[in-house]
């Protein structure tokens, strides 16, 4: 199967989870979804980023986002170490926020490109990378990060993305420029028109002057997330 690529429609698949069976679409149902990887469940960094995801499940879910981890460890697996998770990252609230799909074949793994083919069936050596995808309501593949085994995540990233994915699905004619959060400056298209900025963002745009003298560069805070 070839590699997802942004744009593509991610397929739907059935698995087993540690909150029961799951058809993916169903589940999903008009959300997004973050759908993110980790080598081997009762290893540290895993530990560490499923805690703290799980203590920021609050946040996730004022942005309309599930969320989904996968291994290609046994469901028995996950749920003993679920306990440890909790143990480890004492503030989680209340249960385990979120399911864990049990891929001991290994077949899903390969379908959403998380693991090399070529050793799918080596047990000493097929282990899923750290990859992160974030799906939007569509089924559409918006955002794909890949991280290897030694870097745990940033909680903040995944939720930042996440912000500026839904903004710029809001008010089409934006961006957001690198290190941005919400609050910060947005920039307008090049390709949209001065009228256009202007209604979109009336007397709030700035325009930036470049040696070039191409003028490229507008940006504003007069936005609503």
């Amino acid at each position: 199967m070839p590699p997802l690529r942004l744009g593509d429609t991610v397929p739907n698949f059935k698995a087993d989870t540690t909150e029961g069976p799951i058809d993916f679409y169903k589940h999903q149902g008009n959300s997004w979804v973050i759908l993110f990887s980790h080598p081997a469940d009762f290893t540290p960094v895993c530990t560490t980023e499923l805690g703290r995801i799980a203590v920021h499940q609050g946040e996730f879910k004022k942005r309309n986002v599930k969320l989904l981890a996968h291994s290609c460890d046994k469901l028995k697996s996950h749920v003993d170490w679920v306990n440890d998770i909790k143990s480890y990252c004492r503030d989680i609230p209340g249960d385990f926020p979120y399911p864990i799909i049990a891929d001991e074949t290994r077949e899903l793994a390969v379908k959403l490109d998380m693991i090399d083919q070529n050793n799918k069936d080596d047990e000493n050596r097929a282990l899923t990378v750290r990859a992160l995808y974030v799906i939007d309501p569509k089924h559409k593949l918006r955002l794909s990060m890949q991280y290897p085994a030694s870097t745990g995540r940033n909680v903040d990233e995944m939720l930042r993305v996440v912000d500026s994915l839904q903004l710029v699905d809001k008010i089409p004619q934006i961006v957001t420029p690198a290190n941005w959060v919400p609050g910060d400056k947005i920039m307008i298209e090049p390709g949209v028109s001065d009228a256009e900025a202007e209604r979109l963002f009336p007397g709030g745009i700035d325009r930036v002057s470049m040696p070039s003298g191409v003028a490229y560069v507008r940006t504003t805070t007069r936005y609503k997330m």
